[in-house]
């Protein structure tokens, strides 16, 4: 189990942070967390818990209205254009240990997600503070960013204060500017059994088990000559196919949406673009709709394995017993 609410704000106290609590009801999202707390002089903040291709994990706590593009980010990390996802929600539970909705720093309180690294909008210092959920997600915290340092340090995690929104050029000459922020270690995470699962009273097969803890150096695969990568043919089962299916479903979303409020506003598609800043609504849904496809996915996935396995037992292949 992790930190409870309670736990962390009486270490805030300890501390001697002064901090401003709000009760309100539950929240999932900015908009329905501003109808709350929006009229106070805080600053609205949106968090994503991002994963790299060797599990590792990355907080990203933002300002609101902060534009984060993952792919910039991840060249800037050194990861490549794709080499950080949004992290899937058993990462929440197992890791963080926080439900849906309460990703911050503060998740960082709990022993588990110590090697969890976390990058700061360098824009909370210019407000006098800022709101967080303290692990639930029934309550907003408002404190300042040395107040937030200040916690931070007392567990352990250096401040690390980025600007999100820049786009400095990577290559040879100009190395990643953020890849110091990667984990220095890599994390061992339980996904494979979530993304796989398999049932309790399923028999055991003697099959090598994959490990998903690489080190960090890992050396890279050499491709023979005339060789055609199968990363590029087969679908995997990673986070690049949930990006292009958030992509292409907004795609299809906004022309229709344009064409049909145009008609009924009498204005132009490309004024109304201009006009509703359609381009960032896409920039900030995207994370969203991904976050949301993967769940359906590993639901999905779940209901195919049962149905699967239990017209296995059935047809009685491998000469396994039929299920009571």
């Amino acid at each position: 189990m992790g930190r409870t609410k309670d736990e962390l704000l009486a270490r805030l106290e300890e501390l001697k942070i002064d901090f401003k609590r709000y009760d309100h009801p539950v929240v999932l999202t900015v908009e329905e967390q501003a109808k709350h707390v929006g009229n106070f002089g805080g600053a609205l903040t949106k968090n994503l818990l991002l994963k790299d291709k060797k599990h590792r994990l990355y907080i990203v706590s933002a300002l609101a209205d902060t534009k984060v593009d993952m792919k910039i980010l991840s060249q800037r990390l050194g990861l490549g254009k794709g080499g950080v996802r949004m992290a899937p929600e058993e990462n929440l539970r197992q890791v963080l240990q926080v439900p849906l909705g309460c990703v911050t720093p503060f998740a960082l309180f709990n022993e588990s997600a110590s090697a969890v690294s976390l990058l700061l909008d360098q824009g909370f210092k210019s407000k006098q503070s800022c709101y967080f959920h303290p692990l639930t997600n029934d309550v907003t915290i408002a404190l300042s960013s040395s107040n937030l340092d200040k916690f931070l340090l007392s567990i352990g995690k250096q401040p690390a204060y980025v600007d999100l929104e820049a786009s400095p050029v990577v290559g040879k000459d100009n190395p990643p500017d953020l890849a110091d922020l990667v984990p220095s270690g890599a994390f061992c995470s339980s996904e494979e059994s979530v993304e796989n699962p398999t049932p309790k009273d399923a028999p055991q097969v003697n099959v090598p088990k994959e490990k998903t803890c690489l080190p960090v150096k890992a050396k890279p695969k050499v491709q023979k000559k005339g060789a055609e990568s199968s990363e590029s043919k087969v679908p995997t089962n990673n986070g690049a196919n949930v990006e292009i299916f958030a992509s292409d479903v907004l795609e299809v979303i906004f022309p229709l949406f344009l064409s049909e409020a145009s008609k009924k506003l009498n204005i132009k598609q490309e004024e109304l673009t201009q006009i509703l800043k359609l381009d960032d609504f896409k920039r900030r849904a995207a994370p969203d709709l991904e976050s949301v496809t993967n769940m359906f996915k590993n639901a999905a996935y779940t209901a195919g394995f049962h149905a699967g396995f239990d017209t296995m037992l059935k047809s009685g292949l491998g000469g396994m017993p039929s299920r009571k």
